[in-house]
């Protein structure tokens, strides 16, 4: 179909399960492929931030903002559960923007009991309420066990909210809109130029292109600064 309606490029726009798929049938149909990475998880290889993500960071950081709010008046503890299966992006960035006290994360599991102690010290230093920021991980709902966990430590009356595809509408914020149209630019240029098989993003404030296959074939990282920073944050 696409080889009839007369294409000789094609913009994949989405994460590596998308370039993966297309790359597998690029020769079958012939096309100049260059992708745009676009994942409220922001987990894609090649760029620093995906079209999408700050969107829904911030609608993140407003729910945090609202539940501290209600936290605060009630002395409670509220364990808010943001997307991000394997990655977590979304939670660090929202969890800082937000004064979250605890993050719960695929790439640095805590156990419950460590977690339980640092909010019980909070707590007796006379904090009132507390924000602990979950990434769904491979199971969304996973707070309702976590706080159930927690319970057996701290007995401290707690909430679970979650955010669920809340995040992943409304309209775009101004950092998405400005990101979108510079790879869309970027990427239509891209094939015009001739080139294929690769994903351009925004690395350092600039633009480059990545092979698409590094994109499934390298995991991105944390921010290491934001992840050494985030415990004197949250005191």
């Amino acid at each position: 179909m696409i080889g009839e309606a007369g294409l000789d490029g094609l913009v994949l726009i989405g994460g590596d399960g998308t370039f993966h798929g297309a790359s597998l049938l690029a020769d079958e149909w012939g096309t100049a492929l260059v992708g745009v990475p676009a994942s409220i998880d922001n987990d894609v290889y090649g760029t620093d931030y995906c079209i999408g993500f700050d969107t829904a960071a911030n609608c993140a950081v407003q729910a945090i903002d609202r539940i501290r709010d209600t936290a605060r008046s009630h002395d409670r503890l509220f364990f808010v559960e943001v997307m991000g299966r394997r990655s977590g992006f979304l939670a660090l960035e929202s969890g800082i923007a937000g004064g979250a006290e605890e993050l719960v994360i695929p790439e640095a599991p805590i156990p419950v009991a460590e977690m339980s102690a640092r909010l019980e010290e909070g707590f007796s230093i006379g904090k009132k309420s507390a924000i602990v920021v979950v990434a769904e991980g491979e199971t969304p709902g996973i707070s309702f066990q976590i706080a159930r966990e927690v319970r057996e430590y701290l007995d401290y009356d707690s909430r679970v909210c979650v955010l669920g595809h809340l995040q992943r509408g409304g309209p775009p914020t101004l950092r998405d809109r400005v990101l979108g149209s510079m790879l869309g630019a970027e990427a239509v240029t891209t094939l015009l130029e001739g080139r294929s098989g690769c994903m351009v993003g925004e690395i350092g404030g600039g633009l480059a292109c990545t092979p698409l296959e590094e994109t499934w074939q390298k995991r991105k990282q944390l921010n290491a600064t934001m992840m050494r920073m985030f415990p004197f944050l949250s005191e």
